[in-house]
């Protein structure tokens, strides 16, 4: 017993660090945020008179499908000289086949341009929440009014996966100046029309007819 006894009181302080121990998270933001990562893809194309030369638009069409070109990246042109303005039209072309516009910026250069051609520049996002999920601290022996060391890790990663455009997290929209009244109401206003009782308070389909 008394040999018990002393182990006890010898464990007792490294107990009460390891409850110490891990993330602290004391206030009503939680530590773990999303954090938003940058790649980007280049592909340089041949020009010919001012337009991209035989068989680029195919290549081009060709690393799209690659990349699984989607709603979020941003497409963009580097060529310094503005040589060949009709290759813009080229490259905004096969963009639009995407459902996409070529961005009016100029990319950022990486390395030099070579004469003769344009260079294509896929600008990809993602946000992620690093260290997620975080159970390093025992909650059970907590003197120092932390949060639980997980706490904020499920919405800010919900949030990092639903983002259609990571980088609005960085940076929001910005407003147009306009406000469409009838579009902002539609949503409540068929809500409203909704039959309260028999149909579950769903919206029927011929609601949404002639929008």
């Amino acid at each position: 017993m008394t040999k018990h006894l002393l182990l006890l009181t010898a464990l007792a302080p490294a107990m009460l660090m390891a409850g110490c121990m891990g993330t602290q998270n004391r206030g009503l933001e939680s530590v773990h945020q999303p954090v938003v990562s940058r790649a980007d893809y280049a592909i340089d194309l041949a020009v010919r008179g001012g337009s991209l030369a035989t068989g680029e638009r195919q290549r081009l069409t060709g690393w799209f499908n690659a990349m699984q070109l989607s709603f979020g990246d941003h497409i963009a042109i580097d060529d310094p000289a503005y040589e060949a303005p009709g290759a813009r039209s080229d490259v905004a072309g096969v963009v639009g086949g995407y459902g996409l516009l070529l961005a009016d910026e100029a990319a950022v250069a990486t390395a030099p341009v070579a004469p003769g051609t344009i260079r294509v520049v896929v600008s990809r996002m993602r946000a992620s929440v690093p260290g997620c999920p975080d159970w390093s601290r025992d909650s059970s022996h907590e003197f120092d009014s932390n949060s639980s060391s997980n706490f904020g890790c499920a919405t800010n990663a919900s949030l990092a996966a639903m983002v259609a455009r990571p980088g609005d997290l960085v940076r929001g929209q910005q407003g147009t100046g306009m406000l469409d009244n009838a579009m902002s109401t539609k949503a409540i206003d068929a809500y409203r029309k909704a039959q309260p009782t028999g149909n579950g308070n769903t919206v029927k389909s011929e609601s949404a007819k002639g929008n």
